[in-house]
Order: structure tokens, then C-alpha cells, then sequence
């Protein structure tokens, strides 16, 4: 595990050097593919790095857990993962992602002014055809735009959103909730 860390080469090698591993091991790794394959089509310019032998996670992380660096700082900015139904105990269990960061490291970094949320829009999960132009327009234009995660249940009112993106003949349209 400690030489399977670097670029898009480390899956297909992890998938040979654990082909006899049991089943979970397979399942895991078609996992962290499709979260790749979905990073590539929203951000393909942002270099990925995959570190398989990375073991900070905490117990409660239930998928891939992620860091964020940024050119000449020796550490990461941020990182998170996936919680899904970590809320369960509070009674409301559902699919989440989190992350700590350092603030006086943000502040210092730089500064910017924060959008309110009020009258954001809610894009649905996946990658349907259009969909993620779509959201780079909305935010390229300063609308702030809130992807939901797979399996979100919840009111998007909750998360100052006033719209949804919904496909209408053929193509992305901001409609009111």
C-alpha cells in the first residue's frame, strides 16, 4: 500500500497488485474510480493525487476522504470526506461530506467577500449531458450554486437555496422552488 500513491496510474496498478485481495478491495477501488472519473468532468484541470495507504480517516467516514493543498504551503489546507448517515444518531440521517480547515492559513492565503446564500441554486447530483456547464455559467455569472449529493433528501430552502436547476425540453433551466 505504501508505493500505491501518485497519478491515474495508481488504480489500474492497485487493481493488479490486489487482484487476489477478497471482493471488498475491488469494490473499494471502483469506487475511488468513479469519484475520480466524476472530479475529472467538474474540475478537469484540478491535479489529483491518490495516497491508497492514507490512514487518518476516523470510523465514522463511510468513502474517500480528501485533501486539499495549494502551491507552496507544506500542508494541506483543508480535509474531509464522506459521513453518510452520521447523523442518524441526531435522527436525521443522510448523505454528507465535511471538512476542517486552518483559518488563520485561509485568512492568510487571501481574502474574499463571502456570497450570502440567500436565493442560491440547487443543482441535482450526477452528470447528466449539459448539467455541469450549466453550473459553471451560473457560477461564472456570481450565482452561488449548491450541488446535491447522491441520495439527498431535504428541504433546499434549509440551505438558502430559492431555486433548482431542472432540464426542460432538452436543456438546464433556473426555476423557483
Amino acid at each position: 500500500l505504501a508505493e500505491l500513491n501518485g497519478g491515474d496510474e495508481v488504480l489500474p496498478r492497485a487493481r493488479e497488485l490486489l487482484a487476489r485481495a477478497p471482493a471488498e478491495v475491488a469494490v473499494a477501488i471502483d469506487y475511488v474510480e468513479q469519484v475520480a472519473a466524476q472530479l475529472r468532468r467538474c474540475q478537469p484541470d484540478l491535479p489529483v493525487h491518490f495516497d491508497l495507504a492514507e490512514l487518518r480517516a476516523y470510523h465514522y467516514q463511510t468513502g474517500v476522504v480528501f485533501a486539499a493543498f495549494v502551491p507552496g504551503e507544506g500542508q494541506e489546507v483543508a480535509r474531509g470526506g464522506r459521513y453518510d448517515e452520521i447523523g442518524d444518531v441526531f435522527g436525521r440521517a443522510r448523505p454528507a461530506t465535511g471538512f476542517s480547515a486552518d483559518l488563520k492559513t485561509l485568512i492568510r492565503l487571501g481574502s474574499r467577500t463571502p456570497q450570502p446564500l440567500d436565493g442560491a441554486v440547487l443543482a441535482p447530483a450526477g452528470d447528466e449531458s449539459g448539467l455541469s456547464q450549466k453550473v459553471a455559467e451560473l457560477r461564472a455569472a456570481g450565482r452561488v450554486v449548491i450541488r446535491e449529493l447522491p441520495g439527498q433528501a431535504g428541504d433546499p430552502s434549509q440551505m438558502g437555496c430559492a431555486y433548482r436547476l431542472q432540464k426542460q425540453a432538452g436543456s438546464w433551466a433556473v426555476v423557483p422552488l
